[in-house]
């Protein structure tokens, strides 16, 4: 029963994918092309600056998380030289082994804030260059569309 519902549901939605975006077919439209044009233009700048930023950034995150996990993996190592000294020694080693597992644990932690802002980074990469390969797709559109106004009115 639900697929009987849901392929009428679907086909009108497919059908009515064309009717949602605007378009521009006679001279008394082109003061809004142009107005839409403009606004456009303007994000596809906007969006290549961000873009361009965010990329040179992604270099800075990809050295702290290195660092990150070479201190963590490092810290991790002299803990466990650290503990293995602490259970044939003092009370001394054992509070200094305690001290550097501490450490461990924030280097651990530290390591992996670092991974996760790089992977934010390359998430608003990926974002920022699908957005802007949809306003470039509808820039075309209205370069179309302004096009076909423009041979209408030589006609």
């Amino acid at each position: 029963m639900k697929k009987i519902i849901l392929l009428p549901v679907l086909l009108f939605v497919i059908a009515a994918m064309p009717a949602f975006s605007q378009t521009y077919k006679t001279t008394a439209d082109t003061a809004s092309l142009n107005k839409e044009y403009a606004k456009v233009s303007s994000n596809i700048a906007d969006l290549t600056a961000r873009l361009n930023k965010a990329q040179n950034d992604l270099a800075g995150y990809t050295s702290k998380s290195d660092k990150a996990s070479s201190d963590a993996e490092s810290t991790a190592m002299a803990t466990a030289n650290k503990a293995s000294h602490a259970t044939n020694g003092s009370v001394r080693d054992a509070r200094r082994a305690k001290k550097e597992a501490r450490r461990s644990v924030k280097d651990a932690k530290d390591s992996r804030r670092a991974d996760n802002n790089l992977d934010d980074q390359n998430k608003k990469i990926s974002k920022l260059t699908e957005d802007l390969a949809k306003n470039q797709d509808r820039l075309k559109e209205l370069d179309t569309m302004r096009a076909g106004i423009t041979e209408t009115n030589q006609q």
